[in-house]
């Protein structure tokens, strides 16, 4: 089993009181958590991520138990080896986009040196076809290459899995169109579990292998006629 996932968490904000009540299990390389905005998908990621946490729960991935509150069992983010793709990229702007990169490899805060040559962040920056934007910063290059940038530091760890979410929000349709391709045949070539959170039909009809549909912070069954 490469996804088993039971999360629990309740969210107080303002009064308003929110429950994230996620649970799903698949053996899907390209796993898809599907549903509108609001419906709890970001928060289940995150705490597969070790960003947030969970009340209660578990996060087993390619068989290794990155969180068990039953075992007492809780990895770092670090530990987890998950790459993680922010709707926004979360890019460092004071930093190059090799520095970018290189960040994925360290365990603190210093910031990489602009002249690193390590062979994981050469090797992802020649994958992306980044070389001539190399040393620009992330306001100086397109929506394109701001994406390939946070996907080359979520991949520079050689990480056991991919979580992205929403990583085509941010950009226009042809470009959508292209990045999904190019993500579909990255990750076959890779055989890199991923999980993709989205509201987009598109990305379910090219990305999908199996479909979680999440409403109102729970899994709900697929709607009849829909597939991925």
């Amino acid at each position: 089993m490469i996804w088993d996932v039971e999360l629990h968490r309740v969210l107080l904000h303002r009064g308003a009181r929110f429950e994230v009540d996620a649970g799903f299990a698949s053996d899907a390389r390209r796993l898809v958590l599907f549903g509108p905005s609001g419906a709890g998908k970001t928060q289940t990621l995150k705490m597969m991520a070790g960003i947030a946490k969970p009340d209660r729960g578990r996060v087993v991935v390619a068989g290794r138990t990155l969180y068990d509150s039953a075992a007492r069992v809780c990895l770092s983010p670090q530990h987890r080896r998950l790459g993680y793709v922010f709707q926004d990229y979360a890019l460092f702007p004071h930093l190059t986009v090799l520095q970018n990169i290189a960040f994925g490899l360290r365990g603190g805060w210093l910031n990489p040196s602009r002249s690193s040559l390590d062979p994981a962040v050469e090797q992802w920056i020649g994958t992306f076809h980044l070389e001539p934007v190399a040393d620009h910063y992330p306001h100086q290059i397109s929506g394109g290459q701001r994406q390939r940038t946070a996907l080359a530091r979520a991949l520079v760890n050689d990480p056991t899995a991919l979580l992205l979410d929403e990583p085509f929000a941010a950009l226009d349709n042809a470009l959508r169109a292209r990045l999904r391709a190019e993500l579909r045949d990255l990750q076959q070539e890779l055989r890199l579990p991923l999980l993709l959170i989205t509201h987009d039909d598109d990305d379910l009809r090219v990305l999908a292998d199996e479909v979680v549909h999440l409403h109102g912070g729970r899994v709900v069954p697929t709607p009849v006629g829909e597939s991925a």
